[in-house]
């Protein structure tokens, strides 16, 4: 009789469960790993924000807020865990957990995961130039390297000496049927402000990658009775009150914050606006297409164009700003929902999809190790 094979220890790094895309697709992931195969905990640095981890996954949370401060504590936490793979996400957690290689046992593979594309991201940073230099001289040591879609492979190959051989696209998962049904759950279905006129939503961190401050202005033009709700915090919040102010469309928007259900407004807008300057892949794009949402979305939005390719016709429109996205959004008509729309999700991105990718990658790369 042959033993069968322990699950493989997998242990996830983050720096929070804060509610962003990187963090949402790791928590994705870790939860519907086969716990036959697979054997995951997550470390945060700190549990701080508003998202959960799933209850089928241990949690150890470092109570440290910077990553320079989490190193030893961190190094000593995985050599007790003793994983298969250690993988971290966002580009600072990925070079951190690279830099304690010498700490580890030798048969532990470190996978990181980039989710946004370098050349745009490390610009809004305080040392682009250091952390360009980190990139370069630590990401070629990684046992493998996931990127979220090819825009952002490409640039890893081109400009930080990633080996092809070791880096593989996975899309973002999406539990289509989850994110749908919690869009049911509101008493009155889903959510959608008040009014006769075209309804549009978008979402994400208040920030400049997020290109808010490029849609704010579209407003005006917009016809009189369009209504834009705002999903989100972060340090541009008061900038951008202030901008709507002084561009007299305060009536026209609503800023509502972090959502913790943000489907159910998805699902109750007519359109989803991306108006971001860069992205990696943009979860909030696959995840307003599960509910049955179009998109309208700047090119440059990182894998949009990978999304769009694999979408049917009028699911998603890639528009430059400012004359194209305003003119998509004239087209867009009011159409008060009544009944769940069907989902526009290309099936490439459902959850049980990438997750057999996602399954199958680790066990190779573990596999290399033996």
């Amino acid at each position: 009789m042959i033993d069968e094979a322990p699950p493989l220890r997998i242990v996830f790094v983050l720096p929070s469960l804060a509610g962003g895309g990187a963090e949402r697709v790791i928590l994705a992931l870790a939860g519907a790993l086969d716990r036959a195969r697979f054997d995951p905990t997550l470390i945060v640095l700190t549990s701080d924000g508003p998202l959960a981890a799933p209850a089928n996954t241990p949690v150890i949370d470092l109570g440290v807020r910077r990553m320079r401060w989490a190193r030893w504590a961190l190094a000593r936490r995985l050599r007790t865990l003793d994983p298969d793979i250690v993988l971290p996400t966002i580009g600072h957690m990925n070079i951190g957990v690279l830099s304690l290689r010498r700490w580890l046992r030798k048969r532990v593979r470190i996978v990181i995961r980039e989710s946004n594309v370098p050349s745009a991201s490390l610009t809004t940073t305080k040392r682009p130039g250091l952390l360009r230099f980190l990139y370069r001289r630590y990401y070629p040591r990684a046992d493998h390297v996931i990127a979220p879609s090819e825009v952002v492979a490409a640039e890893l190959r081109r400009d930080f000496r990633v080996d092809p051989a070791r880096l593989t696209v996975l899309p973002q998962p999406v539990d289509a049927s989850a994110f749908r049904e919690r869009a049911a759950q509101e008493p009155a279905g889903p959510i959608r402000h008040p009014g006769p006129g075209p309804r549009f939503v978008a979402a994400g961190r208040l920030t400049r990658q997020k290109g808010f401050d490029r849609l704010l202005p579209l407003l005006r033009d917009a016809p009189n009775d369009a209504h834009l709700t705002l999903l989100g915090e972060g340090e541009l919040s008061g900038d951008l009150r202030a901008q709507a102010a002084s561009l007299g469309v305060t009536g026209r928007i609503s800023f509502a914050g972090f959502q913790d259900n943000p489907w159910a407004y998805y699902a109750g807008a007519d359109a989803f606006l991306l108006p971001s300057r860069w992205e990696g892949m943009p979860n909030a794009v696959l995840e307003s297409l599960a509910v049955g949402t179009p998109v309208i979305a700047t090119p440059e939005s990182g894998g949009i164009g990978e999304i769009a390719t694999a979408c049917a016709a009028g699911a998603l429109t890639l528009a430059s700003l400012p004359d194209a996205f305003a003119d998509a959004m004239k087209q867009v008509r009011s159409d008060p929902i009544r009944q769940p729309r069907p989902s526009l999700l290309p099936e490439i991105y459902e959850l049980a999809v990438v997750v057999r990718q996602f399954e199958d990658l680790m066990t190779t790369i573990a596999d290399q190790s033996q």
